[in-house]
């Protein structure tokens, strides 16, 4: 089997790193400062707050879409949409790159925050 060079990239890590040139064969490979794989987007510090802001924005777009397809607001129609939706963004690979940072944290609250004051009755836990 053989490589797709297309698709490989070389990523520096850490200080002090000298940036050496990468051939597969006789082409070089190209450097890149940041890769994504399993759908975890990691950069050449190990920072996750991208990874936190993409999926925050996907949660968030889901949310958007959720009441304009519902016709009420009570608990029962709302929260079985909830799971199978949100869920999945909200915890993709969080056990690899747990939020981190106090922004990161924050922009997950806000997340939940809204996302409780959608279903009526469960305003006043927000």
């Amino acid at each position: 089997m053989k490589f797709n060079k297309a698709k490989c990239k070389v990523l520096h890590m850490g200080q002090g790193n000298p940036h050496y040139h990468y051939r597969l064969g006789d082409e070089g490979i190209e450097s890149s400062p940041e890769w994504k794989t399993l759908g975890v987007l990691h950069d050449k510090k190990l920072n996750m707050t991208w990874q936190c802001a993409l999926l925050a924005h996907k949660a968030n777009h889901i949310l958007g879409c959720i009441p304009s397809s519902m016709a009420s607001r009570e608990s029962k129609g709302i929260l079985p949409l909830f799971s199978p939706l949100m869920r999945p963004h909200l915890e993709s690979c969080i056990q690899l790159w747990s939020p981190q940072h106090r922004k990161d944290r924050d922009l997950w609250e806000r997340v939940r925050r809204r996302a409780t004051k959608m279903v009526r009755g469960m305003e006043h836990l927000s």
